[in-house]
């Protein structure tokens, strides 16, 4: 739900060094013969970023950005980490689901997104897209309740927040429509879509004198 329906559309670090006086520690005298050099300390091998800590960098990156065009893809970036699931079965599942989806065989869609959830419940990213399906079918409440899920999950899904926002326009929730935007903002500043929105509700609650 990147605009409208960004949720929808997605298919479309840290080494701590040490202490400086740690490194001119003085070393107790060594039972060595002269002449003989110990073998060098082995060095650790890197630790690759987690998911998590890639996300973070990203997150971060996306805070900062103010070319709209760079923001776009630090996005997909993130989107790429919140597609994967970690198994093999589970994206297959979701690739089944969003072919029904784009077919509008919604009902089918649901079939493997509820597998999904029901197999892998940590996985944000199902419940966003079960949320994008019953969002499809007006199905308001469902999919506020899994919005609610995803947000539980990664706090930071502007795809799911955009989503909360236009259900709660479409309702006719202005105020919470506003609030939802102005979140999205706060994680994403560069989203074009959220950015309108929030000047067009501004200026159609000021002008109801809300």
């Amino acid at each position: 739900m990147r605009i409208r329906f960004a949720f929808l559309t997605a298919l479309l670090l840290s080494g701590t060094a040490l202490p400086a006086w740690t490194e001119e520690q003085v070393t107790p005298p060594s039972a060595t013969p002269p002449g003989t050099e110990p073998p060098p300390a082995a060095t650790p091998p890197s630790v690759a970023p987690t998911k998590q800590g890639r996300l973070d960098q990203l997150f971060a990156e996306l805070r900062r950005e103010r070319n709209e065009k760079a923001a776009e893809r630090i996005a997909g970036r993130i989107w790429n980490e919140w597609n994967q699931s970690g198994s093999a079965s589970i994206d297959l599942m979701m690739q089944w689901a969003q072919k029904a989806t784009e077919d509008q065989k919604f009902d089918v869609a649901l079939d493997f997104l509820d597998q999904v959830v029901t197999l892998q419940p940590d996985y944000a990213e199902g419940w966003n897209r079960r949320a994008t399906v019953h969002f499809l079918m007006k199905n308001y409440g469902k999919s506020m309740a899994d919005i609610d899920r995803t947000l539980q999950l990664e706090p930071r899904h502007f795809g799911a927040l955009s989503g909360l926002a236009q259900i709660m326009a479409d309702t006719g929730h202005k105020q919470s429509a506003l609030e939802a935007w102005q979140k999205v903002l706060a994680i994403y500043p560069m989203m074009r879509s959220a950015q309108n929105q929030v000047s067009t509700l501004s200026e159609e609650l000021a002008g109801e004198g809300i």
